[in-house]
């Protein structure tokens, strides 16, 4: 080997040593980076000589940078709601801009979850990368193209409200009440028979507001009794039928004041009875409303009981809320967004993917803390938390860098030394040179 070729040699090392600084600065750098996968160095010998010649007195050497992608960095708990995390295998997927559906060549992959919402409500994170998902339908399920991703946004969920579909009535009617006679469907609603006992519910609409229904009972023979559910509000919302009727029927009691049957004009016994609101479409804007009222168990006092004890209702309940906006979201291990509203309503609005990819390691790196697919990487499978090999979602929670400041120090010194033994390399071999000059 030459004089020149030691030089050259020293050369190499000088180069490899400085690529060597440069990872490890990096890493330094970014020690408190959310979500940063520290790198390492990788150095191997470079022949000058022919392939396969087993010389390696002229070995020089090169140095490549390795991702360690898949390590797991530590999780930290935070305050904020949009904070996520990935346990195990994956990558959030995002985007650079605001876009109504992803593609592959604009989605980029990351780990670093500090996500918050911009003016406009869409998720994004420090290095302004948006946050992207499937949008649920009205079922909660996830569109059938898993390519099928959206910005998510958190300010575009109007308020929620929610019609009222059951009822339960717990509720004891004396016993010793005396029977009335000739009595009719529709003598209570009209007001040419007493009820013996009645009271008025609301109930909610499908566009939040409250709407009254009262429930009327009279005795109509031993164990017997009848009731009418009738509607207390503007008739004209109903289509104005007699009296504001919409329900009657008969029930009936066992000997030991028990609930027989809700409704005797069931082919079996029955507990509960179904009452349909008539709603005018023209006048009232709504749509009829179909509404589940439940008198108790047959052969329990758990509902309605007959005992010889003034009549009482003792408590009701109604599902359905009035409208609320919305207050905030929450965001679970298998990545659903639930918006949550002032009235106590909660509703998945979206689904976030978890991206894995063959060789995550392969992945090129990109401003931001986030990486493109490559052909190293393979193609990303876009699919759900906890599913296929991915990793689950923590909400109010961060993923930190996996540096190792102990480890990035003691680098630090040995790739100072190697480059100061690569520079003596280039000084003794010019001093040979020097002293090769002076031969006369």
């Amino acid at each position: 080997m030459s004089l020149y070729g030691a030089m050259m040699i020293g050369v190499s090392g000088l180069s490899a040593n400085s690529r060597a600084l440069s990872v490890s600065s990096s890493n330094i750098a970014n020690v408190n980076t959310i979500g940063y996968k520290a790198s390492g160095n990788a150095f191997s010998t470079l022949l000058a000589s022919a392939v396969g010649s087993g010389d390696v007195s002229s070995a020089g050497v090169t140095a490549n940078q390795l991702q360690n992608v898949t390590e797991q960095g530590g999780i930290t708990s935070t305050q904020s709601p949009t904070d996520l995390a990935i346990s195990g295998n994956g990558f959030f997927v995002v985007s650079p801009n605001l876009s109504s559906s992803g593609n592959s060549q604009t989605l980029l992959y990351t780990r670093a979850g500090n996500f918050t919402p911009d003016s406009s409500g869409n998720l994004k994170n420090t290095a302004g990368l948006y946050l992207m998902g499937w949008p649920l339908d009205a079922n909660g399920a996830v569109p059938t193209d898993r390519n099928d991703l959206t910005n998510i946004n958190v300010n575009n969920l109007a308020g929620k409200a929610e019609a009222t579909t059951k009822m339960s009535l717990k509720a004891n009617l004396q016993a010793s009440t005396d029977i009335t006679t000739g009595y009719t469907p529709g003598d209570m609603a009209a007001g040419t028979v007493t009820p013996n006992f009645q009271r008025t519910i609301n109930v909610y609409d499908s566009q939040g507001g409250t709407q009254p229904l009262q429930v009327s009972y009279v005795k109509t023979g031993a164990n017997s009794w009848s009731y009418e559910v009738t509607y207390q509000g503007a008739g004209a919302n109903i289509g104005s039928p007699t009296n504001n009727l919409i329900a009657s029927g008969t029930m009936e009691f066992n000997a030991d004041g028990t609930l027989k049957t809700a409704d005797t004009s069931a082919a079996t016994a029955t507990g509960s009875i179904s009452v349909t609101i008539p709603w005018d479409t023209t006048a009232s804007g709504l749509n009829p409303q179909t509404i589940s009222i439940d008198m108790g168990t047959p052969g329990s006092s758990d509902g309605l009981t007959q005992f010889d004890n003034p009549s009482a209702l003792v408590s009701s309940s109604v599902d359905g809320a009035l409208f609320g906006s919305l207050s905030g979201v929450s965001i679970d291990a298998d990545g659903f967004v639930t918006a949550q509203f002032s009235n106590g309503l909660s509703q998945k609005v979206f689904k976030l993917p978890v991206a894995t990819f063959a060789n995550p390691d392969g992945l090129s790196a990109v401003s931001g803390n986030a990486y493109a697919a490559s052909s190293a990487s393979g193609t990303p499978t876009i699919g759900e938390a906890n599913l296929g090999g991915a990793g689950t979602i923590q909400s109010e929670a961060l993923e930190g860098s996996t540096v190792d400041l102990a480890t990035e120090f003691t680098n630090l010194i040995t790739t100072q030394r190697a480059y100061s033994a690569s520079a003596r390399i280039v000084t003794t071999a010019d001093q040979m040179l020097q002293t090769l000059e002076q031969i006369q």
